[in-house]
């Protein structure tokens, strides 16, 4: 799959747990250019960016492109510090039909939550 951010995270380990949730670990890369503008002196990773990590574990999960058709119940909940907090989890809940991918997602590091939404992908042609 392709990936827009390229350099900006890395996927650590990615498992699949017995309820069908995929589970990712990730590294931020601190000194991605993202975050020299975002903002300088006290980085904070994008929430755009946030939602387009979870597109891409998305697609690595279910070896389909995907297209953003939907987003409800976006809750950015604690900054995110590439510094500070720069290994994350994301639990993608990911169900499936013939055209679409929906998501729910949960970001969190350590024990604080960061990031939940849950998204809708239209599936797009190879």
């Amino acid at each position: 799959m392709q990936t827009i951010l390229t350099d900006f995270y890395h996927l650590n380990s990615s498992e699949k747990t017995e309820n069908g949730s995929f589970i990712a670990h990730i590294s931020l890369n601190k000194d991605h250019d993202i975050f020299k503008g975002h903002f300088p002196g006290n980085p904070v990773t994008p929430g755009v960016c946030m939602m387009q990590i979870v597109k891409e574990l998305t697609e690595e999960c279910t070896g389909k492109r995907l297209f953003l058709k939907s987003a409800s119940n976006v809750k950015f909940m604690a900054i995110i510090n590439p510094y500070e907090t720069p290994e994350l989890k994301l639990q993608l809940d990911i169900n499936e039909d013939e055209d679409h991918v929906k998501v729910k997602n949960t970001t969190s590091f350590g024990g604080t939550i960061a990031l939940k939404m849950s998204v809708n992908y239209q599936k797009l042609s190879s």
